[in-house]
């Protein structure tokens, strides 16, 4: 054994790295080689960038969804008015609706972050933009003046009757007791239209449009933004955290992660993420100790995967 690894020593002088070179020699320029090689790979790069390359969607907007889809915006804004959108109801970080939080046994994970990110969708989403406008719209009083029984009153029976109309179109809705809800509403559409609502929930006062979470937010309550969602596949029940956009594959290495929202229990708890999260690091809590689990980490030998991988190896020995 020892004479083979020693024939096999690169500092031995019959070793072929050690033997000075014989053939013929001629001048290199590494500069040239270099520029060659970063235009022919840059040219390469970007051809096969132009070609297969992931898909370049534009961004949605409350611009765009209050141009493409005003009647959705106008029944979300209601929504937010009245309290009764997801973000109103979300709990932890967002507010404090009672039993919103997903638990696992006792534990809630999500009420002990507390509310860091405090958000009251009617003042947020709706009144406090439209008190930006340059002439604020006369509705504003009337809200702030009446009660809060009285505002759930206005905004219940507007959401049933924009329910009550086919298409959703706010002009359809027959007359009723409705209060400042029309008038906000429609100032709020023609705000976002204009591209206005966008800076407002995005700036918070900040000289740099870094946060886009009220936007994120307000944007899911619609159903305009769920519904691109799902024609670009990025839905959960479509394996969407896998995709990109158009169903183009994503990051393959989250199939687990995905798989277990498609399957009970996951698929149907209401607890779902908490659950999914604590079987990933259940089973990456394994996958670390399986050196010293006994039973686990004979596996490999009982199951010589191994022997058919460096199968050329093992026929050798």
């Amino acid at each position: 054994m020892s004479k083979k690894l020693s024939a096999m020593s690169w500092r031995k002088g019959d070793d072929v790295a050690s033997r000075p070179w014989r053939g013929r020699v001629r001048d290199y320029d590494l500069f040239k080689e270099l520029t060659i090689g970063l235009v022919v790979v840059g040219l390469l790069v970007l051809s096969l960038s132009a070609i297969f390359s992931s898909p370049d969607d534009p961004g949605v907007t409350l611009k765009s969804w209050a141009t493409a889809a005003p009647s959705d915006f106008v029944a979300t804004a209601t929504a937010e008015l009245g309290g009764t959108s997801d973000t109103a109801g979300y709990g932890p970080p967002y507010n404090a609706t009672p039993d919103a939080t997903q638990k696992l046994w006792f534990i809630d994970l999500q009420s002990l972050s507390g509310i860091r990110l405090p958000i009251d969708t009617a003042s947020d989403f709706v009144l406090n933009p439209l008190k930006t406008l340059p002439t604020p719209p006369p509705a504003l009083a009337q809200w702030s003046a009446a009660s809060a029984e009285q505002q759930a009153k206005w905004t219940a029976a507007y959401t049933e009757a924009l329910a009550a109309v086919p298409t959703g179109d706010p002009a359809q809705v027959m007359s009723g007791n409705y209060g400042p809800v029309p008038a906000l509403t429609q100032a709020l559409l023609s705000m976002a239209a204009s591209g206005n609502l966008d800076g407002v929930l995005q700036n918070a006062g900040e000289p740099y449009n870094l946060d886009y979470t009220p936007t994120v937010l307000f944007l899911g309550d619609g159903t305009y933004f769920p519904n691109l969602a799902s024609t670009a596949h990025l839905t959960g029940d479509q394996w969407g955290v896998m995709n990109e956009t158009g169903n183009t594959p994503g990051q393959s290495w989250l199939w687990l992660f995905s798989l277990l929202y498609q399957i009970e229990p996951f698929k149907s708890s209401a607890n779902a993420d908490i659950l999914v999260v604590s079987t990933m690091l259940v089973l990456s809590l394994l996958l670390t100790l399986l050196p010293f689990i006994p039973g686990l980490r004979a596996l490999p030998r009982k199951i010589p995967v191994h022997r058919l991988i460096w199968k050329d190896y093992y026929r050798q020995r």
